[in-house]
């Protein structure tokens, strides 16, 4: 019984599945001409529009050689001569070149400039052409139908041509009418089937009972076979992660699987939505090894995009190229994603749920390209670190091995850029991230605050890579901002400014440390390898100069070098003004303070001596040593530093110097007051002679240079404090003083002929001989033996004056008449002082410094 009465359901659902055939058939059948005809549709506008344009340019050409023809015409009516000008004209038209194509009149029209007459001219030479006029009449009347029939002709076809591709479109546009229509009444067939079909909801039913079925068959089937996939996928992506650097022959087919298997937990998981927790969870659980497998193989896949430089050395360019195509596909799987969302977001939930890739909401976006792109990024950065880092020490090594950077760009020029797609532009991000990171890492140095050397070599390391980034033919686009913002010449300001504050620092540090030494004087000054009194400042002082000019030259600018010397020249001046005013500070308490001052300031002031004397060779040195590294622009700035900081060493050796005679004469002022007094007639001179013999039994500890500056200055001072006293003495007692003081000479002459030859002592005893004469000679004879004195070192009337004074054997009286006739004599020869000083004009100067 119940199968007889369903056997009119099962009928009526056989006829409607009927019907819903028939439609979804005719739906195809109509999408197919609807793509067909809106194809021709579209190829009939293409032709249509080209159509046109040949259109309007033949009109264009016709009315253009219409007017002309017109214009030709009315000049043959106008002419005296129409045959002549039908004859110009017949020459005029042979000159145009005229084709005819298949759409119609085509040619390139030259026109010529001639006048009718000109033309007639050419024609009619002789009176016998006459007679061919007519002949010339007929023939280019003949041409001129010609031409005109073959216009007339092309125009025709040309408008015959654009009727036809006018009347397409309006067929095209009842086509579209008619499918319009039939895509609505498809349209209301699928929308409302229940108005046809009145079984509709059953079948509906029983399609959706079956398609559950199916689904869930497949379902459990792929549920019941994922662990077994998951193992083999498993093991494959274990044994490929374990070499990195190698061929990945199961790559793709790795990522076929296990896609798979995500489209199928996508799917499930969003059909699960309206499940309970509790579902979603125990789901969860299950898809939780397929999750982690997917995580290890982007992991891999991040891996491998680590080391895609070194796949390429090692010849594995098809693991990249693999690579890639995984990542452009999961970047379309992401775009689809992303798509449907918005379709969601936009339409309602109705229209959305017809497409069927919705369940694609499930999907988690990867970003595989962008992922990629970063972790190479982070790559290049992780290779600066890990060579600054390498070299944290030493910044100059850093620099001297930064040639990979060359290397690295050539190879993904040439071998990694083409395993990407060209919207990658790979090169250019390679070049971009590796000026980037190169620019991030120089910064870091710079802000290191490494040592000058170092700042020089990097200006010259960074005009080095914009000349290799030239070689290698780099786009300027491609390394801006540049390096350091191309702020490279700051590099020498900050050079500049740290050698400043280094050579301040030292400077100050050296000085405090010499300067200490030098005042307190605890022990006696060092001896250095040359068995010669010295200190260490000397030493070090040379050794900070010469880092600091070294530096400079390895940077090959003399700019920079003359910049460098300038500010040690300043380092070094400083340096000499500080040990001026300690020695004078010295010497004031020696001569203020006896009693509270540490002894040994004369042994330290030759050690000082000797410590500039040894900068000032060393400076003398470099100044050879630079003088043919220096263009000329810089030459000279140089030569006059270091000659100016050579000058200040000698002026402190030379200050040293005098300050030790001028000890010297400080501790022999007992002896030197009691100079031409009574005691003096006993032999005070011995007692000078043995004080200056002792203190000039250092002369091992000297330089020989030295030594002698320093006999010279103690022959001076004792001769103009002998003859200063001489000058300012009481009545001498006659002839017993005289006596005395060639006994004094002559001792002094035995003192210091030990030192200096016999000759260069004359020299100097001389003026005690003229001293004598001017003692010895009787009233009358004085003016002579002071002419003789004043030829050689000038009239000096105070010191004659002095002397005459002194003399016991002349009443006062009589040393007027001498130094008046002395100084009438000097009036009347306009005698005055010589060009060179003598040591009268050393007396004056060395009393000063006495006195002082």
């Amino acid at each position: 019984m119940s199968l007889t009465c369903s056997h009119p359901a099962m009928r009526r659902s056989w006829r409607s599945s009927q019907q819903l055939g028939a439609i979804q058939l005719m739906k195809e059948k109509h999408d197919l001409e609807t793509e067909a005809l809106l194809s021709a549709l579209s190829d009939s506008q293409r032709t249509t529009k080209t159509l046109r344009e040949e259109n309007l340019q033949l009109r264009d050409r016709i009315r253009g050689l219409e007017g002309e023809l017109d214009e030709m015409r009315a000049q043959i009516h106008r002419s005296p001569l129409r045959t002549s000008m039908k004859w110009t004209f017949r020459e005029s038209w042979s000159s145009r070149k005229v084709q005819i194509t298949d759409f119609g009149l085509v040619g390139a029209v030259t026109c010529v400039h001639v006048s009718a007459a000109q033309a007639v001219g050419e024609y009619l030479q002789l009176p016998d052409d006459l007679i061919k006029i007519a002949a010339f009449r007929k023939k280019l009347e003949k041409e001129n139908a010609s031409i005109d029939a073959r216009l007339k002709s092309g125009a025709k076809e040309q408008l015959d041509a654009t009727r036809e591709g006018l009347k397409k479109p309006l067929s095209t546009r009842n086509h579209v009418q008619v499918l319009k229509e039939e895509m609505h009444t498809v349209d209301r067939l699928c929308t409302d089937p229940q108005s046809n079909v009145s079984t509709f909801d059953q079948i509906c039913r029983v399609s959706m009972v079956h398609r559950n079925f199916e689904q869930t068959e497949e379902v459990v089937n792929n549920l019941l076979e994922m662990n077994a996939k998951l193992d083999i996928l498993e093991e494959m992506l274990s044994m490929e992660s374990q070499e990195l650097v190698g061929p990945t022959s199961n790559l793709l087919h790795i990522h076929l699987h296990i896609n798979r298997l995500e489209a199928f937990r996508n799917q499930i998981m969003h059909q699960a939505k309206q499940a309970s927790t509790s579902s979603r969870q125990k789901l969860a659980r299950i898809f939780e090894r397929l999750s982690q497998l997917i995580v290890d193989f982007e992991t891999y896949i991040m891996d491998l995009a680590r080391n895609i430089l070194h796949l390429v050395r090692a010849g594995y360019l098809d693991v990249v190229v693999n690579l890639i195509e995984i990542a452009e596909f999961e970047g379309r799987e992401d775009e689809k994603a992303i798509a449907i969302r918005l379709v969601e977001k936009a339409a309602k939930m109705d229209a959305a749920s017809k497409f069927k890739s919705m369940q694609a909401n499930a999907r988690i976006i990867k970003h595989y390209r962008s992922k990629i792109l970063k972790t190479i990024s982070d790559t290049i950065l992780s290779a600066f670190d890990k060579n600054y880092d390498a070299y944290n020490r030493d910044p100059g090594g850093f620099l001297d091995n930064l040639g990979w950077i060359y290397q690295d760009l050539i190879r993904i020029e040439s071998d990694v850029a083409p395993c990407f797609p060209p919207s990658y532009d790979m090169y250019a991000f390679y070049v971009k991230e590796y000026h980037k990171n190169l620019n991030t890492t120089l910064q870091r140095l710079v802000g290191s605050e490494p040592e000058a050397r170092i700042l020089l070599h990097l200006h010259a390391w960074l005009k080095e890579y914009k000349k290799s980034m030239k070689e290698l033919n780099v786009p300027l686009e491609l390394i801006d901002p540049p390096l350091l913002n191309g702020e490279e010449q700051s590099l020498i300001e900050d050079h500049l400014k740290l050698i400043v504050k280094k050579l301040d620092e030292w400077s100050t540090n050296l000085m405090k440390t010499e300067i200490q030494e030098f005042t307190m004087r605890t022990t006696q000054p060092e001896v250095d390898s040359d068995e010669l009194y010295g200190t260490q400042g000397a030493v070090i002082l040379f050794q900070m100069v010469s880092q600091q000019i070294d530096t400079a030259m390895e940077s090959g600018q003399g700019a920079i070098l003359a910049r460098v010397v300038e500010e040690i020249s300043r380092a070094m001046r400083g340096i000499q003004d500080q040990w001026t005013k300690v020695v004078e500070a010295e010497l004031k308490k020696q001569v203020e303070k006896p009693d509270d001052i540490v002894p040994g300031l004369a042994e330290y002031c030759l050690a000082l001596a000797n410590d500039q004397m040894k900068s000032a060779d060393n400076t003398e040195g470099l100044l050879g040593k630079l003088e043919p590294l220096v263009s000329e622009k810089y030459r000279i700035p140089t030569n006059e530093k270091l000659n100016d900081a050579i000058d200040g060493t000698l002026d402190v050796a030379k200050k040293s110097i005098q300050t030790f005679v001028a000890i010297v004469f400080n501790d022999l002022k007992p002896a030197t007051k009691q100079l031409f007094q009574a005691a003096w007639y006993d032999g005070i001179v011995e007692q000078v002679i043995v004080t200056m013999k002792d203190y000039t039994s250092d002369q091992q500890f000297v330089k020989p240079l030295l030594f002698e500056l320093l006999v010279e200055d103690l022959l001076d001072a004792f001769l103009v404090t002998y003859l200063t006293a001489l000058a300012n003495s009481p009545k001498l007692r006659l002839p017993a003083a005289t006596e005395r003081i060639k006994a004094d000479i002559s001792a002094v002459f035995a003192f210091f002929g030990e030192f200096k030859p016999d000759k260069e002592l004359e020299k100097h005893f001389e003026i005690t001989e003229h001293n004598l004469a001017m003692l010895e000679a009787s009233k009358s004879m004085a003016f002579l033996s002071f002419w003789a004195f004043a030829k050689v070192h000038g009239p000096c009337i105070p010191f004659v004056d002095g002397l005459m004074k002194a003399r016991g054997d002349l009443d006062r009286m009589a040393v007027s008449e001498v130094m008046e006739a002395i100084k009438c004599k000097v009036k009347e020869e306009g005698l005055t002082d010589p060009p060179e000083p003598t040591i009268m004009k050393e007396m004056r100067c060395f009393t000063r410094v006495i006195a002082s």
